[in-house]
């Protein structure tokens, strides 16, 4: 896949109670999964897909967040103070820093405080806007509609991952089955050449190459043994579950190969779905920029009351006077807010920005297409390679098997060495193995093809349906 989540791959093992089961001693706990259950099992539990869930949540928060702007606002005030009264003639720029202060100039100066209070009301409605509020809904919603394709995307490639190392798990415990029986059939060799040689029958180099074959095949052994155990923990590690024993339930997994393969899904492959929503969102945005340069209409009201210790004469109230609302006031009206005039040349490269940005997604959309249209082909000839192998091999297994009863047969008649004997087991051992690994190429192959169409759901029934699961 294009992206990765570059993860892979948990919190409640209650869900699998039917199909978990917990050892005790060194082992620890164990779990058993087949194929289709530990596909599941990474969706519910893995912190990647519940990541790409909680962004969908924030994604469609967003849109209602957006939609408030639609809604009056209402801003109240409360205030008390001690201050001084003193008052000066003149204007000032507007800033932030000098506290502001109202009434006429007094006649002296005064350190003197007094008590002073505001409340008020400011009711503010944007009834038009130009299209710039219901631009900015249409990209929170685009946000979710990407949010929701990623987390597709997320649970395309937890799933791909936790399958691949399912299958490399299973085709581990085929190559240790395949080595151990190798290992009985030279044993047997080996016990045979010795029984010879003891009796002066064969000579003795017959019965050490039997024990060199047969201490090579216990490597191999040891080697499977070892791929197997790395197989699971790597499993575990991608399910979220790094302290227990997962063992794979292959039963009739391999007994049959399906006669069809994954359908293709109605949607479009959640990587292209991704991108066009990329395209989307960048569109949005876009529009949004051009609306940012129109005027914006307000309906405003306001009601207001106010109280001050001093008076226009120059005389101070004394106690708590000033802590009352003296005089009140209410006013409404009409604002225009004109946007600055000065900002025409960085709004211009803003809008080229975007516009290049929608671009730019759009050839990750072309690229998204070809991507997925070329990982299809490719899966489709992997299938029907993998099923053509799956034919063979049976064919192969049997030759193989023949070839090597008829070296055991001329050996023990003393027609043929040692030698002729440890091919023909070398041959079968082969042969073994690339028949049960056929098979689990095959849904391999059957993997790949499902998520290259972008659903694992046709390969989930596969692997559920009776005789083939």
């Amino acid at each position: 896949m294009k992206r990765s989540p570059f993860a892979v791959v948990l919190a409640a093992v209650v869900a699998f109670s039917t199909i978990a089961r917990a050892q005790g001693g060194a082992q620890g706990a164990q779990t058993v999964l087949t194929l289709d259950q530990a596909l599941q099992y990474a969706l519910d539990h893995y912190p990647t897909v519940r990541a790409a869930l909680e962004q969908v949540n924030a994604s469609a928060a967003n849109v209602s967040a957006a939609k408030a702007a639609y809604l009056p606002r209402f801003d109240a005030l409360w205030q008390t103070n001690r201050a001084t009264a003193n008052n000066i003639f003149g204007q000032l720029l507007p800033q932030s820093v000098l506290p502001s202060i109202s009434g006429p100039v007094l006649p002296s100066a005064s350190g003197q405080g007094v008590w002073g209070n505001a409340a008020g009301g400011l009711l503010s409605w944007e009834p038009v806007d130009f299209g710039l509020r219901s631009a900015t809904v249409r990209e929170a919603e685009a946000g979710v509609v990407r949010a929701r394709a990623e987390e597709g995307l997320t649970r395309l490639a937890v799933q791909n991952a936790v399958g691949g190392a399912f299958l490399v798990v299973v085709s581990a415990q085929q190559a240790l089955g395949a080595a151990e029986a190798d290992v009985r059939r030279r044993e047997v060799l080996a016990r045979a050449a010795h029984t010879l040689a003891d009796n002066q029958l064969r000579p003795g180099a017959e019965a050490s190459r039997a024990d060199a074959e047969l201490a090579a095949a216990r490597t191999r052994v040891i080697r499977a043994q070892e791929d197997v155990t790395l197989g699971r923990t790597t499993l575990a590690r991608m399910l979220g579950m790094p302290d227990v024993s997962v063992r794979v339930n292959t039963a009739r997994l391999l007994d049959a190969v399906p006669a069809t393969g994954a359908a293709a899904p109605a949607a479009p492959h959640p990587l292209v779905q991704s991108e066009q929503a990329a395209v989307d969102l960048a569109r949005a945005r876009e529009a949004i920029l051009t609306k940012t340069d129109r005027p914006r209409l307000y309906l405003q009201s306001s009601i207001s009351a106010r109280g001050s210790g001093a008076n226009p004469d120059g005389v101070f109230d004394g106690g708590a006077d000033g802590l009352t609302l003296e005089r009140a006031n209410w006013a409404a009206g009409v604002q225009v807010v004109f946007p600055n005039l000065f900002d025409f040349s960085s709004l211009r490269a803003r809008q080229a920005a975007a516009d290049a940005l929608t671009r730019a997604e759009r050839a990750r959309y072309d690229e998204a297409v070809l991507t997925v249209t070329s990982q299809q082909r490719a899966a489709d000839a992997m299938v029907e390679a993998a099923r053509a192998i799956a034919q063979n091999t049976p064919i192969q297994l049997a030759a193989a098997q023949q070839s090597e009863g008829q070296a055991r047969a001329r050996y023990d008649a003393g027609l043929a060495g040692i030698i002729e004997v440890a091919e023909a087991q070398n041959l079968l051992a082969g042969a073994e193995y690339q028949d049960a690994a056929a098979r689990v190429d095959v849904w391999r192959a059957l993997l790949t093809k499902a998520v290259a169409l972008g659903n694992l759901a046709s390969l989930v029934d596969l692997l559920r349906t009776p005789g083939v699961q």
